[in-house]
C-alpha cells in the first residue's frame, strides 16, 4: 500500500516545481535562478525565449517527483531511490543547465564586457 505522507509531499513539490516553470514562463521579465540575485532585461537578449527555457528546465526537474510519485504507487523504496537519484543528479543539473540558458541568451554586449574584465 501506497504511504499517504509519501505521496502528499511528492505532489506538494512537483506542483511547486511545476508552477515555477509555468511562472518563470509566463513572467515578461528575465526569472532569476539563484536566491537573492537578480537579472536585468539588458543582459538577456531574447527575454521570452530565455525565461521559455527557464520555465522549461524547472517543469523537467519536476519529471523528478512526478515520476517517484507513479512509483510510490507499486513500492515506497523504489520512489525514494528515483527521489534520492533525481535530486542529487540536480544538484550538478540545475546549476549547469541554468548557465548554459543564461549564455545562450546573454547580449553581445554584456558578453563583451565580461571578456574585457577578464582580459584586464
Amino acid at each position: 500500500m501506497a504511504n499517504p505522507v509519501l505521496i502528499m509531499v511528492l505532489v506538494l513539490c512537483g506542483s511547486i516545481f511545476t508552477g515555477l516553470g509555468i511562472f518563470a514562463m509566463k513572467r515578461s521579465e528575465p526569472m532569476w535562478f539563484y536566491s537573492g540575485t537578480e537579472v536585468k532585461k539588458e543582459e538577456i537578449e531574447n527575454i521570452p525565449a530565455y525565461n521559455r527555457a527557464n520555465g522549461m528546465m524547472w517543469i523537467v526537474f519536476s519529471l523528478v517527483f512526478w515520476i517517484a510519485l507513479i512509483a510510490s504507487l507499486f513500492s515506497s523504496k523504489a520512489a525514494g531511490v528515483i527521489l534520492f537519484a533525481g535530486t542529487a543528479l540536480s544538484l550538478i543539473l540545475l546549476p549547469a543547465g541554468y548557465h548554459f540558458i543564461y549564455e545562450r541568451y546573454r547580449t553581445k554586449q554584456n558578453r563583451s564586457c565580461e571578456e574585457e574584465k577578464r582580459d584586464i
